[in-house]
């Protein structure tokens, strides 16, 4: 590309933060910039944020990412993305009159289960490509209902973070079809709201906005916005998808085979399939390519439990904790000791339950005086492996190939991670160095922009500047660590009476 061409911009609203990246055609990440704000947990199986922060710091991250290119008049358009299922109640001047609940927020055990007796599971898989779960925005919207009516009573629309920021961009309300799957009120192969799913559980149409096929144009960039961010008025802005959907478009996963990682606080595995999957276990969204959806599952809380590990450790960074645990796995290759004693198992669901399983919590199990920090680090990074392997051997089962693993992200930065996962799947692993979720996002606003015929080079250069992470000959006793692993996630001990109220 030369050096005065084009640039797209993404805006990705994550759990940790805001953050804005320019992207050229090529699909190198040109400069970036970055916002965060805060998660609390007021109690046990919670977790919010304050709706409010995720426009202002979409909007403060684009006003800093202009800053930083010498020539900002070449932003051609902006896509839009954000973590998913969230939700806030927005009360009709666009203000929050509630907090945001996040995707890994359980306290909606309750109201999933009367989803499901309602509905049936098998009745709403085929209809929405979900089984209802707290982590999912329909059983949310009911907890709000029944505990805190007058925030219900006040909401004009239940909007997602994306959602958000579209509306502090623009002033549009709407949402798009990836982010409406997670509702569970819209039909997945008809591409609609579903009204009889919404009069089922007494829920009003208005309070969800319209939705876009997420290659549309939601509004043009207004002058005022324009004003304070430092771009060209005018530009389009692209509705986007859900963060995990546009990681797998900028990860080339369109077709089925390929499995997209998108590795950040959470993990979302995501394959491309022509029709949905009859496997209650795998979720669906529509793909942002027509014609095709996604399967989806994940871990709440992977990259969480590295963050975690590193500050309750002690490592100054997730190198040198990737580091001690590379030393171990060498070492246990080399060891003819019985695997299972080099290293406790680690279940790294620290959310106060997973996302298809509420009560499940973390461990360490079987730690012994042998064990230094280095094991816990192993551990640590294993015990994401393996839950990752565990979701991707279900995705095979419900008849899904997985022919290899293309890992996007923090994770994806770890060489440590990606070798032990390849080792534990069995399949080639690709750590992408581009940022997938950048160049999704970006790459839908550049459709609008004109420049669809540069989608396929920009993601061929994302694999080809990739890593690549072959399983090891020598990874045998890797199995007896992992059968150790699933008997520990199974038993009754790992789980609490939190999600059971």
């Amino acid at each position: 590309m030369s050096a005065g061409g084009p640039l797209l911009a993404a805006v990705d609203v994550g759990t940790t933060g805001a953050r804005a990246a320019a992207i050229d055609l090529s699909g190198t990440l040109v400069a970036e910039a970055r916002r965060p704000y805060r998660t609390r947990a007021p109690q046990a199986g919670w977790a919010e944020q304050d709706a409010a922060d995720w426009g202002e710091h979409a909007v403060a991250a684009l006003a800093a990412l202009s800053a930083r290119l010498p020539h900002p008049e070449r932003v051609a358009g902006i896509g839009l993305t954000g973590q998913c299922p969230t939700v806030a109640p927005i009360g009709a001047d666009g203000r929050p009159v509630g907090p945001g609940m996040l995707y890994r927020d359980n306290r909606a055990v309750a109201e999933a289960r009367k989803m499901r007796d309602a509905i049936g599971p098998e009745a709403m898989h085929a209809r929405t490509g979900h089984v209802a779960e707290a982590f999912h925005i329909g059983p949310k919207v009911l907890w709000l209902r029944r505990h805190r009516p007058d925030v219900y009573a006040a909401t004009r629309w239940f909007l997602q973070p994306r959602d958000v920021v579209l509306r502090r961009l623009t002033g549009r309300v709407a949402t798009d079809e990836t982010h409406a799957d997670a509702t569970l009120f819209f039909d997945l192969r008809g591409r609609r709201w579903a009204d009889d799913l919404l009069a089922r559980f007494g829920v009003e149409p208005r309070l969800f906005p319209e939705a876009l096929p997420s290659w549309e144009t939601a509004a043009e960039l207004p002058r005022a916005v324009a004003a304070e961010t430092g771009l060209r008025p005018g530009i389009p802005v692209v509705i986007g998808a859900a963060d995990s959907q546009c990681v797998a478009f900028g990860a080339g996963v369109v077709d089925p085979g390929p499995v997209s990682e998108m590795a950040g606080a959470s993990s979302c595995l995501n394959s491309a399939v022509a029709e949905p999957l009859a496997d209650l276990r795998i979720t669906h969204y529509s793909h942002v390519v027509p014609g095709r959806f996604t399967t989806e599952l994940g871990i709440n809380t992977s990259g969480a439990a590295i963050d975690w590990a590193v500050r309750r450790l002690g490592y100054r960074g997730h190198a040198a904790l990737a580091a001690d645990a590379e030393r171990l796995r060498r070492r246990m290759r080399r060891s003819g000791a019985d695997p299972r004693d080099l290293a406790p198992i680690f279940l790294p669901y620290l959310g106060d339950g997973e996302r298809d399983d509420p009560d499940l919590r973390g461990a360490f199990v079987g730690l012994s005086l042998r064990h230094d920090r280095p094991a816990l680090a192993y551990a640590v990074l294993e015990g994401i492996a393996f839950g990752v392997h565990g979701a991707l051997a279900d995705l095979e089962a419900a008849g899904a190939p997985v022919a290899e693993l293309r890992v996007a992200g923090g994770g994806g930065r770890l060489a440590a991670l990606s070798q032990i996962k390849a080792d534990a799947l069995g399949r080639p692993v690709l750590a992408l160095r581009a940022d997938a979720a950048a160049i999704g996002t970006a790459l839908l606003a550049g459709n609008a922009a004109g420049m669809g015929d540069e989608v396929p080079g920009a993601v061929a250069a994302v694999l080809a500047s990739a890593g690549r992470f072959e399983p090891s000959a020598a990874a045998g006793g890797l199995e007896l660590r992992r059968e150790w692993y699933e008997t520990t996630r199974a038993a009754a001990a790992v789980r609490g009476a939190w999600g059971s109220a």
